[in-house]
């Protein structure tokens, strides 16, 4: 589903990834461990097409396309869904207003018929419940006024809702407590653990991959993947640190 082949890349000159290549298949959950700085972030940015992220050596492609020559836009409508460290708050845009054209855009774009204001709203409540979200915050603005577990809770019932093939999931787990943790993992298993989906989880931390179980772990460190391993991979970071795991690769 999703190749990236000696990926290089830069921000305000900075280079950041220095030549990381890493494949996902349909079906899988990949998690990406390392350090403050290591590139993790960039590497989401750049999948989800965010500007001010150069690309100058390498490819990433999608569904075998060219993934970077594609719009933000149009990355969204072939199925990719960039969840943020920091969920941005919107005032003045409802969730339901702000989903509902997100949504009917990319069904539009897949040339799918838009979902109508009463099959849009049962769909929303449906995930907000299985999000253990209150079905009254859809009313809200987008993420104004929110708690950083909220924030995260909606995010992924954005996600339960846009339905992607790819998500692509930049430290999710951060801000959680224990609760809210289990229920965003749980919906990440729910909504994407599926033969046709995959995911790229990108984590400090191996509690977030105790409920949702990846097949492959990477420890990225100053732009490269430096090993790779299963979900054991994680434990033996949280024990012995980064730096002793590069060493040793």
């Amino acid at each position: 589903m999703l190749k990236i082949d000696n990926l290089h890349a830069e921000i305000g000159g900075t280079e950041i990834l220095k030549g990381l290549s890493l494949e996902i298949a349909a079906g899988e959950i990949h998690a990406i461990m390392g350090p403050n700085g290591a590139g993790k972030s960039t590497l989401a940015y750049v999948l989800g097409g965010r500007d001010g992220y150069e690309v100058t050596q390498g490819s990433a492609t999608y569904d075998g396309e060219d993934l970077l020559d594609m719009d933000p836009h149009e990355r969204a409508a072939a199925g990719l869904f960039l969840g943020f460290q920091y969920p941005v708050e919107i005032p003045g845009v409802s969730n339901v207003q702000f989903l509902r054209t997100a949504l009917n855009a990319q069904r539009k774009a897949r040339g799918q018929e838009e979902l109508s204001g009463g099959d849009f709203l049962k769909l929303a409540r449906e995930q907000a419940s299985a999000l253990k979200m209150n079905a009254e915050m859809l009313k809200r603005a987008v993420n104004v006024g929110f708690s950083g577990g909220e924030k995260k809770r909606n995010e992924m019932v954005q996600m339960g809702i846009i339905d992607p093939k790819l998500a692509i999931l930049d430290e999710t787990d951060s801000g959680l407590d224990i609760d809210a943790l289990r229920t965003v993992g749980e919906g990440i298993n729910t909504i994407m653990r599926k033969p046709e989906k995959a995911v790229l989880l990108i984590t400090h931390y191996q509690r977030l991959l105790d409920v949702v179980k990846p097949d492959y772990v990477h420890v990225l460190v100053d732009g490269r993947i430096v090993r790779t391993g299963g979900a054991d991979l994680a434990h033996q970071l949280e024990e012995q640190g980064y730096e002793a795991i590069a060493e040793a690769a």
